[in-house]
């Protein structure tokens, strides 16, 4: 397998250092070029990172002495630099899709954390295990873009890769409704307990725009591409409430579930356990764990099983032969954020879009 240079945009956010952090030991892709805002262009990313790396790893010594470009002023040069970017960037929406839109009509293909181009019609929005058909759809978007070998390519909000799959590993059973209550982590809003004193014994029942996303996001990755467009499915129906919680990573999702059909607690246990795995870098090789014990999964305990990458699921119960109810765990910057992305480019890589 060749290897890519990569760069990434945003790179002092929490996603970013997330990016920075996986990517300094990732065995396709290395990391030549990191960019941020106006600020902190031209300074070394250790030195702008003093007392502002939150991640429990430390950061890279190979980061450290890296410049910052401006993402903006110097789009073109880096777009020159590198195979790819990755992009993590706070910025509104408008400002966003004009941003990744210049990389991707410089021929400089994003790969996107953000949620600003998420519902376009031709950007794909893809959970490698679900959807990967969505790749597709690229070759409609160069041809709006006017580009050859650039596009823009999203991960899904982290909120769903806790409950997604395990609902995509029972497709064959109909699913009906699906109701979920998703429990947030601080790292979800870019924060630590340290920096949000806040949150110590609290929990807020509403982020802004979560439910939104929790609700449309799911019904465009089991869409289908049809004349230059993903069209979003029209169910299974879904409603969600979020809150966040005072845990550092890990988003937990109690799940609410009605089949088309019966089903038994034994046939959704073995399905889960069947889902298939990807041959790629960061995949885990078991997508979803089963946990037989009644008081897992656990946010501590359970949050960092394969590298972060894996889906915990636990607590089934059948209330008749079409509903269910279980909890289900993820790594919210890890799965849900920079891993789901590296993990998407990894995907696309392979299929030669990069």
């Amino acid at each position: 397998m060749k290897s890519w240079s990569v760069g990434v945009i945003g790179a002092t956010g929490m996603v970013g250092q997330r990016f920075v952090q996986l990517l300094s030991r990732h065995p396709w892709f290395r990391l030549r070029v990191l960019a941020a805002s106006s600020r902190s262009a031209g300074k070394p990313y250790g030195q702008v990172m003093e007392g502002r790396w939150l991640l429990p790893e430390p950061l890279p010594e190979e980061a450290a002495s890296l410049p910052l470009y401006d993402a903006v002023k110097e789009a073109h040069a880096i777009a020159r630099m590198v195979d790819f970017v990755f992009c993590a960037v706070d910025l509104p929406r408008g400002q966003c899709i004009a941003l990744e839109e210049r990389y991707a009509r410089m021929d400089c293909p994003v790969i996107s954390n953000n949620s600003a181009c998420r519902l376009l019609p031709d950007v794909p929005m893809i959970l490698p295990e679900c959807n990967p058909q969505h790749a597709a759809i690229i070759e409609a978007q160069r041809r709006r873009l006017g580009c050859r070998r650039g596009f823009i390519a999203v991960k899904p909000n982290c909120s769903l890769q806790s409950f997604v799959p395990a609902v995509q590993a029972l497709w064959e059973l109909q699913p009906q409704e699906v109701q979920v209550v998703s429990c947030q982590a601080l790292s979800g809003a870019g924060k630590t307990p340290e920096c949000w004193p806040e949150m110590a014994d609290n929990v807020l029942p509403y982020i802004p725009g979560e439910e939104e996303k929790t609700t449309v996001e799911p019904l465009k990755i089991w869409g289908k591409v049809e004349n230059g467009r993903i069209l979003p499915a029209q169910s299974p129906s879904i409603r969600a409430q979020c809150l966040r919680v005072p845990v550092s990573d890990g988003h937990m999702a109690a799940v609410f579930l009605k089949l088309g059909r019966d089903s038994s607690r034994e046939e959704i246990l073995q399905k889960w356990r069947d889902f298939p795995a990807l041959s790629l870098p960061s995949a885990p090789k078991q997508p979803i764990h089963v946990l037989e014990e009644p008081d897992r999964p656990q946010t501590r305990l359970d949050r960092m099983r394969e590298g972060g990458m894996a889906l915990s699921v636990g607590r089934l119960r059948q209330d008749s032969p079409r509903d269910f109810r279980f909890v289900c765990l993820s790594h919210n910057t890890l799965r849900g954020a920079a891993g789901g992305a590296v993990l998407l480019a990894e995907l696309l890589a392979q299929e030669g879009y990069l």
